[in-house]
C-alpha cells in the first residue's frame, strides 16, 4: 500500500509538470539492452497517456486497500503480484518504443493470470486459462506485425521514427499491418465478438483483480489502436474507420442486451465495459479531435466509474457470498451508505449530466456526427447514423443499470442465510467459503470502505462539473494524431491533381497531334489552281479606302 501511494504521489506530480507545461514528457533514454536492434527503454507521456498512468495510480491503492480485509491466503504473494502488475500497466503507457511497449503490454498477463487462478472464485482456473489463452494467441500475432514494422524501419522501434517510416507505406502494406495489431488489440478491448473471455474473468476474478481489469488493462488495447493504429498507420485507420465505429456500435448495442438478462450482478457490470468501449472505439475512429477526445475521457470515465461499481459490489459480496438477484433486495434498508455510493456510480456509469460519463459520451456523439462531412483534408468517415444507434445504447444502459439498482437497493429486504458472519443453518464451512464467512463486517461502511468511495466520488463529480483541462491537455495531441491522416488525404488530393494535370496535358498534347496531322492532309489533298491571288485592283486601291 505505500509503494502504491508512492507510485500516485509521482503519477500526480507528473500530471501537475504536464498542465503547467502541456506537450510531451520524456525521460532520457538509457541504453540499447538489445543486440542487432535500436530499442531502449524511452519513456514518456502526452496528453495521450498521462491521464491513463493517472488512473493507474488511483485505482491500484484502493483496490490493494479493497483487499486488506478479505484476501488471507497468502497475501504476500498477492500483494507482490498486485504491485508488479501495476508497474506492468504504467510502464506500457510510459513507453516510448515499440519493443518495451509489448514487453510490458504482454507482461501484465502473468501476474492477473496467477491472481484470477488462486484468489477468484469457484470457476478460477476456467477463467484465468480463457483470459490467458485469448490474450496470449493475439499478442503473439501483434509481436510478429511490431517486427516487421521495425524491420522497415532499419530494426528501430523508437516510436518517433516508427510514426514517419510507417506512414509512407502503401495503404495496401499498412492494411495487413493493422490487421496484425488488429488481433491483439481488439481481444484486449474487447471487441464484438472476440470478448467471450472477458465475463468469465470478471466474474470469477477477486475484486481488486475485476477493479483493475475493468480500470485499467481493457483500456492497453484502446491505447494501442489509438497510439499505435492510427498514429503509425493513418492510411490503414482512414480505410478501415467505417468498419471499426460498426464493431463499436454493435459491441454497445450487443454489451447493453446481454447486461440486462444477467442474474448475477457482477456478471451484469462485465458486460456493461463492453457497451462502455464500444463507444471509445466509436470516438476514436470518427478520426475527429472531438471524438478522439472523447474517447480518451470514456477510459478514463469508465476506470473510475465500473471500477467503483466493481468495489461497490465487492463490498456486498464480502457481506453475502452471493451475486445472485434473486437472493438480494432493499439493501438500502441494511445497508443505506453503501447502496447510496452504488446508485451515484450507476447514474455516473449511464452518463447522467453533472457526472463524468455525460461529458465523454457527448464528445463522442459529436466526433461521429462531425466525421459525417469533409473537414478539411479530414474525409467524411462516419455520420449521424451511427451517433443514433449509440445514443440508443445509453438509452439502454440506462435501462440495465437502473434493473441493477432496483433489485439490489429497493422493494422489501431480501438477504440469504448468510450474511457474511460465520456458519449457515445447514452446519459449518470448510476450505475457502469458511475463511470468507469467518471475516466479520459491519453492516454498513466501515471507515477503510469510506475511504475506498470518497476519493472515486469525488473525481467523478471534478470530471463531470470541470473536464476542461483534462479535454483541453487531450485535444492537442489528438489534432497532432490527425496530422497524419490529414497528410494521407492532401497527399492522394495532390496526386488526383497531378493526375488530372498530366491527363489534361496530354489530351491537349493529343488535340494538337490530331489538328497538325488535320492541316497536313487538309493541305496535301488540294488542287494547285485553287491556291488563292491578290486581285491588282484591290491592291491599288487599299490606301484610298476611307
Amino acid at each position: 500500500l505505500a509503494a502504491s501511494l508512492i507510485a500516485l504521489a509521482l503519477a500526480a506530480a507528473v500530471v501537475a509538470v504536464h498542465l503547467s507545461n502541456p506537450g510531451v514528457i520524456e525521460r532520457t533514454p538509457g541504453p540499447n539492452l538489445f543486440i542487432l536492434v535500436n530499442s531502449t527503454l524511452a519513456l514518456g507521456v502526452d496528453g495521450l497517456s498521462v491521464w491513463l498512468l493517472a488512473l493507474t495510480a488511483l485505482l491500484v491503492p484502493l483496490a490493494i486497500l479493497g483487499s486488506t480485509a478479505t484476501v488471507r491466503q497468502q497475501p504476500k504473494a498477492y500483494y507482490a503480484l498486485m504491485m508488479l502488475l501495476a508497474a506492468a500497466m504504467q510502464g506500457a503507457f510510459l513507453a516510448r518504443d515499440l519493443l518495451w511497449f509489448y514487453i510490458f503490454f504482454e507482461f501484465t498477463l502473468i501476474p492477473l493470470f496467477f491472481i484470477i487462478g488462486i484468489w477468484g472464485g469457484p470457476q478460477r482456473r476456467a477463467a484465468a486459462t480463457k483470459f490467458f489463452i485469448y490474450t496470449l494467441a493475439g499478442t503473439l500475432i501483434t509481436l510478429a506485425t511490431f517486427l516487421y514494422m521495425a524491420s522497415v524501419n532499419n530494426l528501430d522501434f523508437s516510436f518517433a521514427s516508427l510514426a514517419g517510416t510507417l506512414a509512407d507505406l502503401p495503404r495496401g502494406t499498412q492494411l495487413l499491418l493493422f490487421a496484425g495489431l488488429f488481433l491483439g488489440f481488439a481481444i484486449k478491448v474487447p471487441l464484438f465478438p472476440l470478448h467471450t473471455w472477458l465475463p468469465l474473468a470478471h466474474t470469477e476474478a477477486p475484486t481488486a483483480g475485476s477493479v483493475l481489469l475493468a480500470g485499467v488493462l481493457l483500456k492497453l488495447g484502446t491505447y494501442g489502436f489509438l497510439r499505435i493504429g492510427i498514429g503509425f498507420l493513418p492510411s490503414a485507420a482512414l480505410a478501415v474507420a467505417p468498419l471499426m465505429a460498426t464493431l463499436g456500435v454493435a459491441g454497445i448495442i450487443y454489451g447493453a442486451l446481454a447486461a440486462w438478462v444477467q442474474r448475477d450482478y457482477k456478471r451484469l457490470i462485465a458486460y456493461s465495459s463492453i457497451a462502455h468501449l464500444g463507444f471509445c472505439m466509436l470516438g476514436m475512429f470518427s478520426l475527429r479531435a472531438a471524438g478522439i477526445t472523447g474517447s480518451v475521457l470514456v477510459m478514463v470515465n469508465h476506470g473510475i466509474s465500473t471500477g467503483a461499481l466493481f468495489l461497490v459490489a465487492g463490498m456486498i459480496y464480502d457481506r453475502y457470498h452471493t451475486r445472485e438477484f434473486d437472493a438480494l433486495g432493499g439493501l438500502g434498508r441494511r445497508m443505506p451508505v453503501i447502496s447510496a455510493f452504488l446508485v451515484f456510480f450507476a447514474l455516473s456509469s449511464l452518463g447522467l449530466p453533472g457526472l463524468n460519463g455525460f461529458v465523454s459520451e457527448f464528445l463522442v456523439l459529436i466526433g461521429a456526427i462531425a466525421s459525417g462531412r469533409a473537414e478539411g483534408h479530414l474525409p467524411a468517415v462516419l455520420g449521424v447514423g451511427y451517433a443514433v444507434v449509440a445514443a440508443f445504447g445509453i438509452v439502454l444502459s440506462a435501462v440495465y443499470l437502473l434493473y441493477l439498482v432496483g433489485r439490489l437497493v429497493f422493494g422489501p429486504l431480501k438477504e440469504p442465510d448468510v450474511a457474511g458472519h460465520g456458519p449457515t443453518a445447514a452446519g459449518p464451512r470448510t476450505g475457502r467459503l469458511a475463511e470468507e464467512e469467518a471475516i466479520v463486517l459491519p453492516p454498513d461502511a466501515s471507515a477503510r470502505e469510506w475511504a475506498i468511495l470518497v476519493p472515486l466520488a469525488v473525481f467523478v463529480l471534478l470530471l463531470g462539473l470541470w473536464p476542461a483541462p483534462v479535454t483541453r491537455s487531450i485535444n492537442g495531441p489528438a489534432n497532432r494524431l490527425l496530422d497524419g491522416v490529414r497528410a494521407v488525404e492532401q497527399a492522394r488530393y495532390d496526386a488526383r491533381v497531378e493526375d488530372i494535370r498530366q491527363q489534361c496535358a496530354a489530351n491537349l498534347r493529343g488535340f494538337g497531334e490530331a489538328f497538325r496531322a488535320y492541316q497536313s492532309r487538309n493541305q496535301s489533298t488540294r488542287p494547285a489552281g485553287l491556291v488563292s491571288q491578290s486581285r491588282p485592283d484591290d491592291t491599288a486601291h487599299e490606301g484610298t479606302r476611307p
